[in-house]
């Protein structure tokens, strides 16, 4: 698979999408947009593939949406454009596997919200966040205004956007929006042990786990609890669910494929 602006790795059950146009920041446009998407696309489908870690190369993550090809376009192109990269951000987050979002440097509009589709998030301690888009005219396309708030809560989430502020790692882990902060010369190191000790538990169990939250999430109690029992009985027969009951009664670690 030929990809510009991707790097995609894998090794021991971890897949590594790295963000790959240092020479605008990794800022993303429609051709980020097409190689991310096939990227995404390979690890779905790769059954070895138990993890996914997202990170950019350089000093940026993601330093936001290409300004000079969304520059002079029309209502309808940037509404193709939004629409694209929020089909992509979304598949993203349904997406069965676990993904770590290792965020290295600037994480600016797009890829802020990029960051808010992920399922654990590390940030190293020069990491920048920022949703400017007002400071531009315009507004987040890709969702951010929906997954912020649930994130941070209301008030919050408007503060950032209205403002346009610039949030720290440090700012961002008060907040909530990332799980750890570490030294950048540490980042990796720590992501990919996370990675593996997720990749050591049932694949199944964890895809159950992720569906449920991501269905619950916005639904009242009585439909959240329906919704919870479903999940926790599809689990039951299945190879996984064997593996980890015989290996409690056996006293050893699970063995799941």
């Amino acid at each position: 698979m030929e990809l510009k602006y991707i790097l995609l790795e894998k090794n021991d059950r971890i897949a590594t999408i790295t963000f790959h146009r240092p020479e605008a920041l990794n800022a993303l446009n429609s051709a980020l947009l097409s190689d991310l998407d096939a990227a995404v696309d390979d690890v779905i489908a790769d059954d070895a593939v138990r993890v996914v870690v997202f990170t950019g190369e350089g000093k940026s993550f993601i330093a936001g949406a290409d300004i000079k090809e969304m520059d002079g376009g029309s209502a309808m192109e940037a509404i193709r454009y939004s629409r694209k990269g929020a089909a992509l951000f979304r598949k993203i987050e349904l997406m069965d596997k676990p993904t770590i979002a290792a965020v290295n440097g600037y994480a600016f509009g797009g890829g802020f919200e990029f960051i808010l589709c992920t399922d654990i998030r590390f940030a190293c301690s020069k990491a920048k966040l920022r949703l400017p888009e007002v400071t531009l005219g315009i507004t987040t396309g890709f969702n951010g205004s929906l997954r912020l708030p649930k994130c941070v809560g209301i008030n919050k989430a408007k503060e950032i956007m209205f403002t346009g502020k610039m949030l720290t790692a440090a700012d961002a882990l008060e907040l909530g929006i990332l799980n750890y902060v570490t030294e950048p010369e540490n980042l990796m190191e720590e992501v990919y042990k996370m990675a593996s000790q997720i990749a050591d538990h049932s694949a199944s169990a964890i895809a159950m786990v992720k569906a449920m939250v991501n269905a619950g999430i916005d639904a009242d109690i009585d439909t959240g609890m329906n919704i919870e029992l479903g999940y926790m009985a599809a689990c039951f027969g299945t190879p996984d669910q064997i593996e980890g009951f015989t290996a409690f009664k056996e006293k050893r670690a699970a063995k799941f494929r």
